[in-house]
């Protein structure tokens, strides 16, 4: 397999987005009459590193980078959950908060691991095939659509495991759309950004990977040589 000097740059971006998108899920906030996870500020860029990494790399590198992210939440939840019942300082008070806070991620942290493996390989799916039915063209359009797919089961997933019983159904309802919607409207407004940032990205890279013969399996971690 080759190597890519870019690809690590993108996947480090990727799996910090993931956690740091999980921290701040814990605030829910109101901008203009809806309401929203304060994680969607950044969360919209973890699907722009996809839409690039499978743009670029293909669906079997994306596949990985997927599946390590999952491995990165996973151990944020185990950290989280473990730093709490470590023994406090006599002198840091803040003992309650600190747990207060903290125990809110385990929850969000297994509606994102769900809704995020959902949500990604939906995204990447899409994006994966509809390169290869277009012959490449209409990258912008691709963009779209596999981010209007993919952050339907994300956000869908996500809102039912971490707030179902927290906040009332009609809560629940505005906070599902208007997250949706958001993240969408946030793809549309990157695009002018995304898709050049995209093509010179395979310029520097000298790839764009067609997925013909992919095996789209998300449980295959090894990834199939170049025909």
């Amino acid at each position: 397999m080759r190597t890519y000097k870019y690809l690590p740059l993108i996947v480090g971006l990727f799996t910090a987005t993931l956690v740091i998108t999980n921290i701040l899920n814990t605030k829910i906030f109101i901008l203009g009459g809806f309401s929203f996870p304060a994680g969607i500020l950044i969360f919209p860029l973890s699907f722009l590193a996809a839409d690039a990494l499978t743009e670029v790399y293909g669906y079997r590198v994306t596949r990985q980078v997927i599946w390590s992210g999952f491995a990165a939440l996973l151990l944020m939840a185990i950290c989280a959950y473990a730093a709490i019942y470590l023994p406090p300082a006599p002198f840091w008070g803040l003992q309650d908060s600190f747990a207060d806070l903290l125990k809110q991620i385990p929850r969000i942290v297994l509606a994102s691991i769900l809704a995020y493996w959902a949500g990604e390989f939906c995204n990447s799916y899409v994006l994966a095939r509809s390169k290869v039915k277009t012959s490449g063209k209409g990258m912008w359009l691709r963009f779209v659509t596999s981010t209007m797919v993919g952050q339907a089961a994300d956000t869908g997933i996500f809102m039912i495991i971490a707030f179902l019983g927290v906040f009332p159904p009609r809560e629940m309802a505005t906070l599902l759309v208007s997250s949706w919607v958001f993240k969408v409207l946030w793809e549309l407004v990157a695009l002018p950004v995304s898709v050049p940032l995209v093509r010179k990205l395979k310029l520097m890279e000298n790839e764009d990977y067609f997925d013909r013969d992919t095996n789209f399996n998300p449980f295959k971690l090894t990834i199939e040589s170049k025909g």
